[in-house]
C-alpha cells in the first residue's frame, strides 16, 4: 500500500507521522530543509509563549517514551530548545520515514489533471519531489497531509499586499528584512534607527529585543509603524491573556516604544538613499531615514505546488472555507477560536488535508496545540475512525483582547478594543506562529 505523504518535518508534520504510525498507517515525511523543524531553527533564539506541556503532541510522546526520552516538564522553551528537547528526538524515532532535502514541487492525481472527474478518487496521489542534487522523482501516495507551514512566505510591507515600490531592492541591499532579527543581529543596530512594520506580536518580539539594545545604547531609535488607525490591541491582552507569557510580551513592547508609534501608516514606497531607507505612506507621509527596516506583517500560504489539487479555500484568507469563518479578522470579533478537525479541513480532493499554520492561511492566530488536535483528527479520519475524527479534544486559551474589522480604520473602535473589549481572540505571538 502506498504511504501517506506528509509535507514538512515541523511540529505538525512530525506529529502527523506519529499519529499515522499509531494507527497502523505508513508515513513518509518530506522535508525541504537539511534537518527536522528547519523553519523553527531559523528562529531558535525566540522563547515561545506556550509552556512545554502544550508543545508536545500526545501520540509523539507515546512514540518517544519507550526510547528512554523524558518530556521536559516546566518552563517556556526557545525554538532551539523545542528542537533539541522534543522535535529532533521525534524525527530520530521516526527514522528513515523522514527524508531531508526533499522539496515538494507538485501534488496531483495519477493520470488525472485538475479538470478530470472520471475515476479521480480511485487514483493514488502523485507527489513530485526535487532533491538537493537537482534530481526529481515522482512518488505515489494514498493520502497527502500538507504541513509545510508559512514561514518561508512572509507578507510584504506594501499595504496592498504586494511589495511596495523599491521594497525588493531594499531587501537586496540588506537594508530591509522580512524576518525579525536575532538578538545578536539586533545588537549590531546599536546607535541606529530601526523601523518595525507590522501590528502583530511578531513585531512586538522584534521591538522587545531592540529595547534591550536601546537600554545599552540610548542613541538607538526604534519606530513602530502600524497600518491601523490607532494602537488598538497591538499590545495584546495583558493580564487577561490565559497564556501569561503571551500577554507579557505585548506589555513589554508597549513600554519600549510608546513614544515611537506611528499609526495609519500604509507603506507605498521604499526609498534607498546613501545606505539608508525611507518609507513613504500612501498619504504622502515619510518616516525618518532608517538604517534597517524589519517587516513583520505576517505570512501567507504557498499554494504554488497545489495547482492540480482541488481545493476549497476562502477568498480572503486562503484557508479552508469551513475553517476561515473561525479565524477571519474581517469578521471574527469576540470569543475564543475553537479547535478544528478533519471536517473543517477537508477539501473536494478526498484524502488531501492542509494542517498546521498553513491551514489558517493569512490569519495570524495559530497555536501549536491547535495543530496537534488537527492532525489527531485528520489521521483518525484517514484510518476510518470517524467517531474519533469528529471528537474535539482541545479547548483553546483566551487572549483577553477583542478583534473585528472595525480596528483597521476606526480609531474610536481601535482604542477601545473593538466591539466588546473584554472578549478574547487568539493573536499570533513571537516572531511567527508555533506550528
Amino acid at each position: 500500500m502506498n504511504p501517506t505523504v506528509v509535507i514538512g518535518a515541523g511540529p505538525q508534520g512530525l506529529a502527523a507521522a506519529a499519529h499515522l504510525l499509531e494507527r497502523g498507517l505508513e508515513p513518509l515525511v518530506l522535508e525541504s530543509g537539511d534537518g527536522p523543524a528547519s523553519a523553527v531553527a531559523e528562529w531558535k533564539h525566540v522563547r515561545l509563549f506556550s509552556p512545554w506541556s502544550e508543545l508536545i503532541d500526545l501520540a509523539s510522546r507515546r512514540l518517544l517514551e519507550p526510547t528512554g526520552w523524558s518530556a521536559p516538564e516546566t518552563g517556556y522553551p526557545t525554538g532551539g530548545q523545542w528542537i533539541e528537547g522534543y522535535l529532533a528526538p521525534l524525527a530520530e524515532a521516526l527514522g528513515d520515514r523522514v527524508r531531508y532535502g526533499a522539496r515538494v514541487v507538485g501534488v496531483g492525481r495519477k493520470g488525472r489533471d485538475l479538470s478530470v472527474d472520471a475515476g479521480r478518487a480511485a487514483q493514488p496521489f502523485v507527489v513530485h519531489v526535487r532533491r538537493v542534487d537537482g534530481e526529481e522523482e515522482r512518488l505515489e501516495a494514498s493520502a497527502v497531509i500538507d504541513a509545510s507551514g508559512t514561514w518561508r512566505a512572509p507578507s510584504p510591507a506594501g499595504a496592498d499586499g504586494l511589495p511596495a515600490l523599491g521594497e525588493l531592492a531594499a531587501v537586496e541591499a540588506g537594508l530591509l528584512d522580512h524576518r525579525t532579527p536575532s538578538r545578536d543581529e539586533a545588537a549590531t543596530l546599536a546607535g541606529k534607527h530601526v523601523v518595525v512594520v507590522g501590528s502583530g506580536h511578531s513585531a512586538a518580539t522584534a521591538i522587545g529585543d531592540l529595547a534591550t539594545v536601546v537600554r545599552r545604547d540610548p542613541a538607538t531609535r526604534v519606530t513602530w509603524a502600524l497600518r491601523r488607525g490607532a494602537v488598538g490591541n497591538a499590545f495584546g491582552g495583558g493580564a487577561a491573556d490565559e497564556l501569561p507569557e503571551r500577554g507579557a510580551l505585548g506589555q513589554r513592547a508597549k513600554k519600549a516604544v510608546e513614544d515611537g508609534l506611528v499609526t495609519g501608516f500604509r507603506t507605498e514606497q521604499v526609498l534607498v538613499d546613501d545606505g539608508r531607507v525611507v518609507l513613504v505612506a500612501e498619504d504622502g507621509r515619510e518616516l525618518a531615514p532608517a538604517d534597517r527596516v524589519v517587516v513583520a506583517t505576517g505570512f501567507r500560504p504557498d499554494l504554488s505546488f497545489l495547482s492540480e489539487v482541488r481545493l476549497d479555500l476562502d477568498v480572503r484568507l486562503q484557508a479552508p472555507a469551513r475553517l476561515a469563518a473561525e479565524v477571519d479578522p474581517n469578521v471574527h470579533s469576540c470569543g475564543s477560536v475553537r479547535a478544528t478537525g478533519a471536517a473543517d479541513l477537508a477539501h473536494p480532493e478526498p484524502g488531501f488535508y492542509i494542517v498546521g499554520a498553513k491551514s489558517y492561511g493569512r490569519a495570524p492566530t495559530f497555536l501549536a496545540m491547535t495543530g496537534f488536535e488537527q492532525v489527531r483528527s485528520v489521521v483518525a479520519e484517514l484510518a476510518g475512525d470517524h467517531e474519533a475524527a469528529a471528537r474535539v479534544e482541545l479547548e483553546l486559551p483566551d487572549t483577553g483582547v477583542c478583534g473585528g474589522s472595525g480596528l483597521f480604520d476606526a480609531p474610536e473602535q481601535a482604542s477601545s478594543g473593538g466591539c466588546c473589549a473584554p472578549a478574547p481572540q487568539l493573536v499570533q505571538i513571537g516572531t511567527r506562529t508555533e506550528g
